[in-house]
């Protein structure tokens, strides 16, 4: 085992959208193991969006805690066991990311038990586009769905997801040409409006010219308010991301104000409401049983960015904030 290990710190506050120069990759001594904690050798971790709310000041109502100057970065990791009351050699799910080693306490820890057939599938964001379809606006056959960001971490499975579960016609946003062709080729997207290619209300008339049932926004700002626009009679919409404020070099990452005809919403019996994990427990379980099952049975892919070593980490946030991934953006050690 190495006597040092690699981490990511933040520098300072980014002024505006964060860039390289805000983080460090800094060494010290491996750290020395407390009561009850597990030393883990880190493998893989996520780099998520949510890290630009939490470097940028504007947490309330974030259920993670704020990071601060000097602070190591953290987010979803898999890594193997080295030293602790777990069994050495175990592949486990922690929050501890961004370092070489991590030491999470035991009952902070989730071994990996074979649920899904690939270790690195249990850093996919696909749970909550799962609840939102099932549990707020259930999707039901024949619907057409509107999955804006879809080429990010979510909606790269949200599509996948929506048309399993019954959708027959499933739209997409994404600010790429090649994005929006690998939506189409790779992951049976129908058709996709394109950010900066015109009014996104206008393309989504066109893309949807029978109206929308379900919107599933990563995004809001102006993709919201055309979903709304979109919307048939009764449709349901399931808010699971907020990325127009989190990645505007104009804000914080704590806020995302849209414009929505609440007019349209009364007369047309429009159903929003925002998706939250904590308020439903029981969506991971099922969402990883039938994940499991749609990987094992090749009806579903887990798209990721693959970023390369410890030594490109600080450069891994800024490059997805830039639009730089497809899928989930994974750090590879």
């Amino acid at each position: 085992m190495h006597t040092t290990h690699r981490f990511v710190r933040l520098v300072r506050r980014p002024a505006g959208l964060p860039s390289p120069d805000d983080f460090t990759l800094a060494q010290a001594p491996v750290p020395k193991l407390q009561a009850g904690q597990v030393l883990i050798r880190n493998t893989h971790f996520l780099v998520f969006p949510g890290l630009r709310t939490l470097i940028g000041g504007e947490t309330r109502d974030v259920p993670l805690p704020p990071l601060r100057p000097g602070d190591t970065l953290f987010g979803p990791a898999i890594g193997e066991v080295v030293d602790g009351p777990l069994k050495k050699g175990q592949l486990v799910l922690h929050l501890q990311g961004w370092r070489d080693y991590a030491t999470p306490a035991a009952d902070e820890c989730r071994p990996l038990e074979g649920i899904l057939p690939d270790p690195i599938a249990h850093l996919a964001q696909g749970s909550a586009a799962y609840g939102a379809f099932t549990r707020l606006a259930e999707v039901q056959g024949g619907d057409t769905v509107f999955v804006t960001g879809a080429a990010g971490a979510v909606g790269t499975l949200a599509g996948q997801i929506a048309r399993l579960l019954g959708a027959a016609r499933v739209i997409g946003s994404t600010g790429s040409p090649d994005k929006a062709r690998r939506l189409k080729r790779e992951l049976g997207y129908d058709a996709v409006v394109l950010r900066g290619a015109g009014p996104i209300g206008s393309q989504l008339s066109e893309a949807a010219p029978d109206g929308i049932d379900i919107a599933l926004d990563t995004v809001g700002g102006e993709q919201l308010t055309a979903a709304v626009h979109a919307a048939n009679r009764g449709a349901r919409f399931a808010l699971v991301g907020a990325l127009d404020g989190q990645l505007s070099p104009e804000r914080a990452g704590g806020s995302a104000p849209a414009v929505v005809d609440t007019y349209r919403l009364l007369t047309k019996g429009i159903r929003i409401a925002g998706y939250n994990g904590v308020d439903h427990p029981d969506v991971e379980a099922e969402w990883e049983a039938r994940f499991g099952d749609w990987l094992r049975a090749g009806n579903i892919q887990f798209p990721y960015t693959a970023v390369h070593g410890m030594e490109s980490a600080p450069e891994a946030l800024p490059r997805l904030i830039a639009g730089r991934s497809f899928g989930a953006a994974i750090v590879e050690l």
